[in-house]
This record gives C-alpha cells, sequence and structure tokens, in this order.
C-alpha cells in the first residue's frame, strides 16, 4: 500500500508543479503593450489602504497604469486623501461637482482611460481610480496613435467588488479617504533562503537513506550468495524488497502523463477539483509520514517495529505501525480542515517533505541513461508549459495550475510553501514538487553508486551532483527576483547543473560507459574461483 500511493503521488507531483513560483507577479514590464512619451510607466500592483469614517478599513489592489505620475513606492510619503464620486459617473466630461484635490472615483468604459484621467486631472483631481467592471484586474495603456500625453496624477484600476464596496460607503454618505502606495519587494525574502534549505535538506536526507538501504540489501545479499551458493541465480534475478527501478520508456511516459494531467487541471480547474486533490495529497502525505516516522523510532522501538500482526485488508503490519498510524492520519485531517488558515503551510510542508522522502526511498533511477532521459524529458516539460504553452493558451498553462486560478483556493497542495515574511505584498515562496522528487532521483543513484564503488566523498559523484543541484536552485531564485516575480521553470536551470556535471565528471573519469548501462561498479562473485597457476611439468 505504501508503495502504491507513494508512486501514484509521485506521479501526480511530478505532474504538477516542476516549477518555482512566488505569490504575486509586482511589475509587469509587458513590452507588447505601446509605450511613448508620457505613457512609459511599468505596470505595478499598488495598495489601496481604506479609511471609512475616519477608521481604518480594508486594503485593496490594485494596478497602476502605464500614463500618469509613477506610484509612490514609501508608505510614509503617501498622503491619505478624500475620495469622491464622480458624477457623471464614467467622468468622460467635466464633472459636475469641485473635486479640487480629491481622489475621483469613477467607472470604467464610454471612453478611453486617458480621457477619463485628463478629465479628472483638469477638474483638479489628485488621483484617479477606475473601477473595472471584472473582478480581475486589467492594464490601462495608451492608444498607439496618442503621443506626448501630459496627465500627471496617479491612474489606478480596482477591481469590480473593491470599487463597489467604495462606491456604496460614498452613496451612502459617509466619508471615505484612500493612500495609494507601491511598495518595492525586497531583492532577497528569508523565505527563499528556507525553502532552499528545506529543498537540498530533503534530497541529502532522501539520498542518504535510499543509499543505505541499498547498501543493507547488498550486505544481505553477499551473506545469502556465502550461505546457499547453489541458489546464487535465483538471488541474482531476484530485486531489491519494496524498490521500483524506473526505465526509459516510464521516463518518458512520466513527461506524456504528466502534460495530459496538466491540461486536466487547467481545464477543469475548480473548487471540486482541487478537493479531490487535497484528498490525494492527504492519503500520500500519510503514507509517507507513517513510512518516515516507523523508519525513524524503529531505531528505539525495534521489537516493535519487528512484531506483526494480521489486519484485515492490509496483511501483516508491524505495531509500531499501528501506533504511529492514527497520529499520522489525524495529522493530514487537521491540516486539511485548516489548510486555508495562515499557518497551514507548516503542515502541507511536513506531509510534503515525508511524501517526497518516501517516494525517493521507493523509486529508484537504475542507470544514468534513465536519470538523462527523464531530467531531460522534464526540462523540456517545464519549458513548454511555462513560456511555450502561452503561445497556446494566451497565459502560462502551468503557472496558472500553480496559482490554483478559477479554484478560489491558495494554489494545488503538491507544493512546498513559505511566507514572505518581510515582503509588504506578502505572498508565499513556493517549489513544486518535481522540482526535488526528478533530480532527486538522480542525486540518490549518485550516492548509491559511490557507496557500492567505496568511493571517498571528494572522488565519488554525490558531493558534486548536490553541490550542482544547490547551484542550479540559486540561480533559479536569482533569476526569479530578475524577473520582478515572474514565474520560472526551475528545471530550466537545476537540469543542466545537475546533469551536466554527473555527465562530465563520468566522462572526465573514463566511467561513464559503466554508469550510463549498469549504474553499478563490477562486484567480483565470493564463489568465483580464482584462476590456478599453471603446474609446472615435470
Amino acid at each position: 500500500m505504501i508503495r502504491f500511493w507513494g508512486i501514484v503521488l509521485g506521479i501526480f507531483s511530478i505532474c504538477l508543479l516542476p516549477v518555482a513560483v512566488v505569490g504575486g507577479d509586482i511589475v509587469h514590464a509587458d513590452d507588447g503593450t505601446p509605450k511613448g512619451p508620457g505613457c512609459s510607466n511599468n505596470f505595478v500592483l499598488v495598495k489601496v489602504q481604506t479609511w471609512i469614517n475616519n477608521k481604518e478599513d480594508h486594503e485593496f489592489v490594485g494596478v497602476g497604469a502605464r500614463f500618469g505620475t509613477p506610484m509612490q513606492s514609501k508608505e510614509k510619503h503617501a498622503n491619505r486623501t478624500k475620495v469622491s464620486l464622480a458624477d457623471p459617473p464614467d467622468c468622460c466630461s467635466p464633472p459636475t461637482k469641485e473635486v479640487v484635490g480629491d481622489v475621483l472615483l469613477v467607472h470604467r468604459g464610454n471612453c478611453k482611460f486617458t480621457t477619463k484621467a485628463k478629465v479628472a486631472q483638469a477638474a483638479g483631481a489628485s488621483a484617479i481610480l477606475i473601477i473595472n467592471n471584472r473582478k480581475e484586474l486589467y492594464k490601462m495603456v495608451c492608444d498607439p496613435n496618442e503621443t506626448d500625453l501630459h496627465i500627471g496624477i496617479p491612474a489606478v484600476m480596482l477591481p469590480k467588488d473593491a470599487g463597489a464596496s467604495l462606491e456604496g460607503s460614498l452613496q451612502s454618505g459617509v466619508p471615505v479617504a484612500v493612500q495609494l502606495y507601491s511598495p518595492d519587494r525586497p531583492l532577497v525574502d528569508t523565505a527563499e533562503v528556507f525553502l532552499w534549505l528545506m529543498a537540498v535538506g530533503t534530497i541529502l536526507c532522501a539520498s542518504f537513506w535510499s543509499a543505505c538501504s541499498a547498501r543493507a540489501a547488498s550486505i544481505e545479499h553477499e551473506k545469502l550468495l556465502k550461505d546457499g551458493p547453489e541458489d546464487f541465480s535465483e538471488i541474482e534475478n531476484t530485486g531489491s524488497s519494496g524498490v521500483v527501478d524506473i526505465n526509459t520508456t516510464s521516463a518518458v511516459l512520466f513527461v506524456v502523463i504528466a502534460s495530459c494531467f496538466l491540461i486536466l487541471l487547467y481545464k477543469f480547474m475548480s473548487f471540486w477539483f482541487v478537493e479531490i486533490l487535497v484528498v490525494l495529497f492527504c492519503i500520500g502525505g500519510v503514507e509517507g509520514l507513517q513510512t518516515c516516522l516507523v523508519a525513524l523510532l524503529s531505531r528505539w522501538f525495534k521489537h516493535a517495529g519487528e512484531s506483526f500482526v494480521k489486519v484485515p485488508f492490509l496483511g501483516a503490519v508491524s505495531y509500531l505501525t499501528l501506533a504511529v498510524s492514527p497520529f499520522c492520519v489525524i495529522f493530514a485531517v487537521i491540516w486539511a480542515i485548516y489548510r486555508r488558515v495562515y499557518f497551514a503551510w507548516i503542515g502541507q510542508d511536513i506531509l510534503g517533505i515525508a511524501l517526497i522522502i518516501t517516494v525517493l526511498q521507493i523509486v529508484h533511477v537504475p542507470n544514468l541513461k534513465v536519470g538523462t532521459v527523464l531530467l531531460g524529458c522534464a526540462f523540456l516539460y517545464d519549458i513548454f508549459w511555462v513560456f511555450v504553452s502561452k503561445a497556446l493558451f494566451h497565459e502560462s498553462v502551468m503557472i496558472v495550475v500553480a496559482r490554483g486560478d478559477n479554484s478560489g483556493e491558495d494554489g494545488v497542495p503538491m507544493l512546498l510553501k513559505i511566507p514572505r515574511m518581510f515582503d509588504p505584498w506578502g505572498g508565499y515562496s513556493i517549489i513544486g514538487f518535481g522540482d526535488i522528487l526528478l533530480p532527486g532521483l538522480l542525486i540518490a543513484f549518485a550516492l548509491r553508486y559511490d557507496w557500492a564503488a567505496k568511493k571517498r566523498l571528494r572522488d565519488g559523484y554525490f558531493l558534486w551532483s548536490m553541490l550542482a543541484y544547490g547551484s542550479g536552485l540559486l540561480v533559479t531564485y536569482v533569476a526569479l527576483n530578475m524577473m520582478d516575480g515572474h514565474g520560472q521553470p526551475a528545471l530550466l536551470y537545476i537540469v543542466p547543473f545537475t546533469l551536466g556535471t554527473f555527465l562530465a565528471l563520468g566522462r572526465k573519469r573514463r566511467e561513464l560507459g559503466v554508469l550510463w548501462s549498469k549504474g553499478e561498479p563490477d562486484r567480483t562473485c565470493p564463489h568465483a574461483q580464482p584462476p590456478q597457476p599453471a603446474q609446472p611439468a615435470h
């Protein structure tokens, strides 16, 4: 059962999110929209802090226009300003009421955005808030024939629900004021540092567990050979218990299944679809957490771990597993119920890390050939669904699925995330399971090979593969910040670092052939008879 759900959830996690994303893009360069004199601002998200009847109220988020005065980046430099409702509401003609110094709240439609801004500026307004006719934000641009604009007030688009809330307060006669500013996102947030440590630490733990299990199986294998040489051929054909070796065909199928499942998520993303994913994640998380806890606690409760009882439908189950399972189930259920609260990310990360470690313990890459095919296909898959899919679907399919758009949820559960604690925009730094699982399969293989070949740390492949993975993930976050928070395909950077390092070292050490095909060093059979020296003729 553990193996089954580990593999199933491992496939789901690979299908879903091999991409690193942060919560909320702040700056949108968007070179596809016209720029010109007076119309060259970057699109930035704007905080709209409100005061209703002189009491601090909701904070809304809008988007700044291509034209107008750039937004203040510091809250202390932004003034609290009275809001007035435009009359006429569309602000396509001069307002009938005095609005000097006020922020003018207007409706979208009937004339160009720049026309509304010019009318508001001519009436003496200090800024203009335009209510969109949809809940989403819309980028306000200039027409190609509009040149040399001189709009000296900020223009901000508000989503429909936020604008309706402000309009309702104004129509009821309650005084409304707002403060407009667009704080800069820090270059590096501590969340990214901890997320990097989590990813690297997860692979490190999983690799050592995998290598220890492989070494224990190898020792048992050699012991059986010594005790029963007549059963040599039977033992040779028996794989390691509980381990699944993937091949090149399954590696390619991974990407095909992943693409199909990703399209399915993209097309049918909804609240109920995410609920199904949450249930599957909880099942996999329970299996993963149970496996990790049993392996850890069996060091202190060896007798309970080695004593078994038959359970209907499950077969023989150890007493330690029976003791641990209720805790794992309760933990997952509590997370599922309270997953929308702020601190739920802790439970999600615990379940996710346990699942990843378990899958890396169960699923093995048998040689470098399979690892190269798997990572190579995942490399192309990641790039296609993050970048190329924009040309086909008019948006990045991978990022839309990662954010959980149209689901009412804060993203799908198959990812590790940490809140951006020092970011004024909040949100989360996240990394998909696939960005850890896929490179982790190759790195775990490297450590198993090193131990089987009795290589020293510096002479093996694990250390350098681990350093390469850490460097690739670091470059991913550098690119993420350079792109102003736009989602990046992490495997675009991780695969060349990790796989390239492995291949280069193998070729330099002239071991590439063994790594590529066999995946393990040559072993001498303990029962093989050494050649006898020739007897001298008498």
